[in-house]
């Protein structure tokens, strides 16, 4: 998302402005009939409105008070609507701000006459354009030719430049990015209106959001319950009136509205977008809420190690001598064999004898040094220098090396090599003048903190999988040191899809990210599919959620924001059928009190009349609502525990002060309206 739209405050007037005209507009009974719990309740508030000015009997007393309720149960609704509105309405802003990004361009069509100015709404899936430094790209496409850097913050939000380029994993562009430098030719893939910029527009604004299995599931629920509660209030009258103590409609709806779960009923919605919107903030989209929630229900996670678990660059670690050679000599040799290499793992060899002996990298551009590149034919590289030949590369490399000066590996040498190898590093034998100096030892470094995020996700029940190509001593090495599961070394493409399958037959979900086009067949098959934003089209089209920032890690915080939606929801349908309790004690009281003495012992609140109790619980029943909608949006804190810790936790917080809090409240608001003469 672009900065602006990330730093809306979730309170913020023009939010809250537009979501209060939001809950008025959403009145509109086709729209209110989608959620059956608030839509009786507007039923409700038109029946009482209604009878209100048509009944004679409101002009005896009652009025006020009928008036009163009648308010109040509108509000109940207009406040549900509110929450609905105020969970779409940063994703309303974050979508604003993308149509400003996006806009009419013109593009360079290559033709077979050559290159023609059109408007980029002309472009289709197909077209070839070119695109030079200071120009919008025009359209979703591939880079076919060229390398170039490109300004993404319209789309994420992030205003480093990034490295797109054609082949491998870093071709696909975004129509509204912008060229920085160089030229790049990009082939359009997409049609207008079918544009990513476009799709993100859809999704941040709720237009494209369906209800879940879960939510669905829900909903179900709450239907019948309502539809139960209806019955025993319609039956309660006909018993009230046997008994003598016949209701009112007013009474009877404000008895029926407390009944039935209104407090999950007009948050449900709103903990279904904000969910969606978490991950917005996070710059992940996801294509429907189903993803979100099957990530919060995930029991393996496929991680590639490369980028994800370790930095993706080898790092040098140390210098092994050969036998009578000194470890400054080695390191003295292995960083003029890296001065010309540019490679993270050559900077690494520079920088760790620098710091580790004091060598400082030399300015070699006035002697007649001879510099050899690396070729995947010799497997080395080196420099010629004052009669010094270094050369540097794979132990089998520096082999032949030897071989061709009549040396061979010394033993030493050779024990090293397949020590480092075992430990999960790489490597490299640096010899001088036909003889081995010693080994540099490169190694994946395992990013900070993964150890203890890994067993974060044990905690909540999650096995983890590392994704590696390398071979299985070094796959266990850095499976041992990241503190991963399992993990699945020499994986093809087949390989992802077979394990997938395999844990899929167990009944698991399964989470993985991927961003190449061998990646796609295993993030359709995953039940959460990351997709790199970097990545290929593919790829983005095979996932069901794409990472804005290409980061790899990202999907452990997908989980718990997955994991958090489920628990917000679960939390607050536990608060809402935990508070009715007091609601009971509330309104049946006084329904029936003055033809059932008995009853009275039921006021355990000690409320001040009848209507003062009925009114105190309608009030409390539109009141939380509103008190309920930071925490709706918000979402439960989470944290990473076991699902019966977690379940004792929300029973307790969400289920014992579910009954507690109402209680406290309605006595409150008894107080407060007896006080000023309301009731």
């Amino acid at each position: 998302m672009t900065s602006s739209s990330k730093r809306l405050s979730l309170f913020s007037g023009s939010i809250v402005r537009r979501a209060a005209l939001d809950s008025l507009l959403k009145l509109n009974p086709a729209k209110m009939v989608r959620n059956p719990v608030m839509f009786v309740v507007e039923v409700g508030s038109v029946l009482t409105t209604v009878l209100l000015f048509t009944a004679p009997a409101h002009m005896h007393g009652a009025f006020r008070f009928d008036l009163q309720i009648t308010l109040w149960l509108w509000f109940t609704v207009i406040f549900a609507n509110f929450a609905e509105a105020m969970a779409e309405g940063r994703g309303k802003a974050q979508a604003d701000a993308l149509r400003r990004a996006k806009s009419e361009t013109t593009a360079n069509r290559i033709t077979g006459k050559g290159i023609e100015e059109v408007p980029s709404s002309q472009l289709r899936a197909g077209d070839k354009v070119q695109v030079v430094a200071g120009q919008m790209i025009p359209g979703d496409g591939e880079v076919i030719e060229g390398v170039a850097s490109v300004d993404e913050s319209a789309i994420t939000g992030e205003s480093a430049p990034v490295i797109r380029e054609a082949g491998g994993d870093r071709s696909a562009v975004t129509g509204g990015t912008r060229v920085l430098s160089d030229v790049i030719i990009v082939e359009i893939t997409s049609n207008p209106g079918e544009t990513f910029l476009d799709r993100m527009i859809a999704l941040v604004e709720g237009a494209e959001r369906q209800k879940t299995p879960n939510e669905i599931a829900l909903n179900i629920l709450l239907a019948g319950l309502t539809i139960v509660f209806l019955l025993a209030t319609v039956t309660l009258q006909p018993f009230a009136m046997y008994s003598g103590a016949p209701q009112t409609v007013f009474v009877l709806v404000s008895l029926l509205v407390c009944l039935i779960p209104t407090t999950i009923g007009g948050l449900l919605s709103a903990i279904g977008i904000a969910g969606m919107d978490r991950l917005v903030q996070h710059n992940v989209l996801a294509t429907s809420g189903r993803a979100v929630e099957a990530a919060g229900d995930v029991n393996t996670l496929l991680l590639d190690k490369t980028g994800t678990i370790t930095l993706g660059n080898r790092q040098a670690a140390e210098f092994v001598p050969a036998p009578n050679i000194s470890e400054e000599r080695l390191a003295d040799a292995a960083q003029l064999s890296s001065l010309p290499d540019e490679t993270p793992e050559g900077r690494s060899i520079v920088v760790l004898a620098k710091e580790r002996y004091g060598l400082r990298g030399r300015e070699l551009s006035h002697t007649n040094a001879h510099f050899v590149p690396f070729s995947a034919t010799t497997r080395m590289s080196g420099i010629d220098l004052d009669g010094r030949s270094i050369r540097k590369g794979a132990a089998d490399a520096i082999a032949r090396y030897l071989k061709e000066h009549d040396e061979s590996m010394p033993i030493e040498v050779s024990a090293v090599v397949e020590q480092v190898a075992r430990s999960g590093g790489t490597p490299l034998v640096v010899a001088e003048n036909g003889s081995a100096l010693g080994v540099i030892h490169l190694k994946d470094v395992v990013k900070g903190g993964m150890k203890e995020r890994f067993q974060e996700l044990r905690k909540m029940g999650i096995r983890t999988v590392m994704i590696t190509g390398d071979n299985p001593l070094t796959a266990a090495a850095i499976a041992r040191e990241a503190g991963v599961d399992d993990f699945l070394a020499e994986a093809k493409p087949k390989d992802k899809m077979d394990l997938i399958r395999r844990e899929q037959a167990e009944g698991k979900l399964v989470a993985m990210t991927g961003d190449g086009t061998n990646d796609a067949p295993a993030l359709a098959q995953a039940d959460v599919g990351v997709a790199m934003n970097t990545g290929t089209q593919a790829a983005k089209e095979a996932g069901n959620m794409v990472d804005l920032d290409s980061n790899p890690t990202k999907l452990i915080e997908i989980v718990a924001i997955g994991k958090q939606l489920l628990m917000t929801r679960g939390a607050l349908t536990t608060f809402s059928i935990a508070n009715d309790v007091a609601k009971y004690f509330a309104i049946i009281p006084a329904m029936f009190a003055g033809a059932f003495p008995v009853l009275a012992a039921l006021n355990i609140m000690h409320l001040h009349t009848p209507r003062s109790a009925i009114l105190s619980a309608v009030i409390f029943n539109a009141l939380i609502i509103i008190a309920l909608i930071p925490l709706s949006l918000k979402g439960v804190k989470y944290r990473p525990v076991s699902a019966a810790d977690l379940l004792q936790r929300n029973l307790l917080i969400y289920g014992v002060g579910g009954v507690i809090i109402p209680f406290i409240g309605i006595k409150l608001i008894d107080l407060a309206i007896t006080a000023i003469g309301l009731a």
